[in-house]
């Protein structure tokens, strides 16, 4: 997939690159529409054929060709009208497929802090808005916008067998009318592209509020959440009766329009009639012509406002979710190739965009297979490091090194692919247990699937589930305990066997009994790994090989943990608070 963000300003050329994606589908569409407008516009001078031939006198005219004739252009014309929908009912629905799944991959694409600054739910719904917007551009289009046009020249086209002076009349008034009323319409834009933001807004607070509605019932919440949506919709309902309120006078100018300028071609036709250089076929012709050309341009009016507003809210869409990607990979960036999971932090500097300074020139080398404690107080820089490791967010200055590749010069899905990791808050899809084991490795067998299960301690409890395995485990592993989600982390951990593992408070939902119960399988996968691990429960470090002690994004102190605590120093200090909280607890 090419790069989306070059579209982010530019509704039109987004539109253009769906279009050339199915251009033959499109292209047939377009055929059959001016084919089926070029039929429905002589059916009116098959009607004005058949009255001169059955006005003539003494009945001596033969009317049944031009009945015949009529008969083609009212069959040609439904004909076509059916083949061109026909065509557009597969070739629009998978045009909006094809633009979700675009949207969708370059959404995914962005670095977690791009989710951190913005509501999901106004994300998702503005993926929805854009594809539905898209579908409904291009039936109007087709089906409104398209029609009415063509309309106006194949009826003006005619109209010059009547009088040319008419036909010149009538282009020029429906230009003004066609300029004008488009003119009016797009300067409405502010007014729709504000509903369109406060639409998005609305979705937004009802998906948060849904995501968190065990936390709002906890505090009693219901009342505010309801207050505050409602004065959410509020401000939506007001921007949306502002935007509506816009077309309805551009509607009713239009109408005035069309009632003086049909008035005015009938009494032309008539004057030409009885000065006897209009046949009464020809006022038949003028009469249904310009009703037609006069509902052209109300239809086109009504279509040209309504494709104004779904074009604001596409506009508005695509620049929020097309901006561009803030982590990408290197122009010469090739595949990470694990050997030993030797990790060097180099000299490294890092600030949060808009945030404080986490390192200034930090060092830290890991050996391959060496199991290493972050600890240290609250904002000294453990989870930072974590996060950078795993190429999150850029570093300002120096290099991160595994096996003496700069992660900055590898591809990020091989660096991803090196690494699992065991995260405090477990992340779970709504789908069975099985796939979100199977997650750590996509093409793992339903065996090996199971055998991560057990390494894991996991059995216990799937065996107690309704479906084992099959069993959903709902939002978010909502139907599984705090211990459960982790021990699900743990075996797609299992599964997915990277040589490099971060443990992230792994064990911090677990129980003493469970914890205890699980310290078995944890050192089982960290055999062979080089592991980093953040923990606040210092005795989840106690068979380390190494202890690195931050503040302030500085190490303070370094070395095995039987030597640290032979000191006297912020992790012999810790510790004791850890040792003196348990005898509190246990009292």
């Amino acid at each position: 997939m090419d790069d989306l963000t070059h579209y982010a300003n530019r509704p039109l050329a987004f539109f253009g690159r769906y279009i050339r994606t199915r251009r033959l589908s499109h292209a047939a569409i377009l055929l059959a529409v001016v084919a089926a407008v070029g039929f429905s516009v002589s059916t009116q001078y098959g009607v004005k054929h058949l009255v001169d031939t059955l006005s003539q006198e003494g009945r001596s005219g033969a009317p049944w060709p031009a009945f015949y004739l009529l008969v083609f252009f009212i069959g040609a014309d439904n004909l076509l009208w059916r083949v061109a929908s026909w065509i557009a009912a597969y070739t629009f629905v998978h045009v909006t497929g094809d633009l979700r799944a675009d949207l969708f991959q370059h959404l995914t694409g962005h670095a977690p802090s791009y989710f951190a600054k913005r509501l999901p739910g106004v994300l998702t719904s503005r993926i929805t808005a854009t594809s539905n917007a898209v579908f409904t551009i291009q039936n109007m289009f087709v089906w409104n916008v398209l029609p009415p046009c063509l309309a106006m020249v194949g009826a003006i086209a005619y109209l010059t067998t009547v009088s040319l002076g008419m036909a010149a009349c009538l282009a020029v008034v429906s230009g003004l009318v066609a300029a004008t009323i488009f003119h009016v319409a797009a300067s409405g834009k502010p007014l729709h592209h504000d509903f369109a933001d406060k639409a998005a807004v609305v979705d937004g607070e009802m998906i948060d509020v849904v995501g968190n509605i065990a936390l709002v019932k906890a505090f009693g919440g219901l009342a505010r959440e309801h207050r505050r949506f409602g004065a959410t919709v509020n401000e939506e309902l007001k921007a949306r009766r502002r935007s509506l309120l816009y077309l309805e006078k551009l509607r009713l100018s239009h109408a005035l329009v069309t009632i003086v300028l049909m008035l005015g071609l009938l009494a032309w036709a008539i004057s030409l009639w009885q000065q006897r250089s209009a046949t009464i076929g020809d006022v038949v012709l003028v009469c249904t012509l310009g009703m037609a050309v006069l509902s052209a341009t109300r239809d086109l009016a009504v279509a040209l406002v309504d494709v104004t507003q779904h074009m604001a809210r596409l506009s508005e869409a695509l620049a929020t979710l097309l901006s561009p990607h803030e982590l990408r990979d290197h122009p010469q960036a090739a595949a990470l190739i694990p050997g030993g999971a030797r990790v060097v932090f180099e000299n490294i500097a890092f600030r949060y965009p808009e945030g404080r300074q986490v390192f200034e020139n930090f060092s830290l080398t890991l050996e391959a297979g060496q199991r290493v404690g972050l600890v240290g107080p609250s904002g000294g820089g453990k989870s930072t490091l974590i996060a950078l490791l795993q190429r999150f967010y850029d570093l300002d200055a120096g290099r991160i090194l595994i096996d003496g590749q700069d992660i900055h010069r590898t591809t990020q899905a091989s660096l991803r692919q090196a690494i699992s990791v065991v995260p405090q808050d477990t992340a779970l899809f709504n789908r069975s247990l099985m796939e979100n084991i199977r997650y750590g490795r996509p093409e793992a067998t339903d065996e090996e699937v199971w055998e991560a299960a057990i390494a894991a301690r996991c059995r216990p409890f799937i065996q107690h589930l309704p479906r084992g395995l099959d069993t959903i485990v709902g939002d978010r592993g909502a139907k599984l305990s705090g211990g459960q989600r982790q021990r699900v982390a743990i075996a797609r951990a299992f599964l997915k066997n990277a040589p490099i593992l971060l443990l992230d408070e792994a064990t911090s939902a677990l129980d003493s009994e469970a914890e205890e119960a699980i310290r078995e399988a944890l050192a089982r996968l960290m055999q062979g790994r080089t592991v980093i691990a953040i923990a606040h429960r210092l005795s989840t470090l106690r068979n380390f090989d190494r202890i690195v002690v931050l503040q302030n994004g500085r190490m303070v102190q370094d070395g095995h943990p039987e030597s640290l605590m032979q000191i006297d120093g912020p992790y012999r200090a810790l510790i004791t608070q850890e040792m003196s909280r348990l005898a509190e607890q246990a009292a």
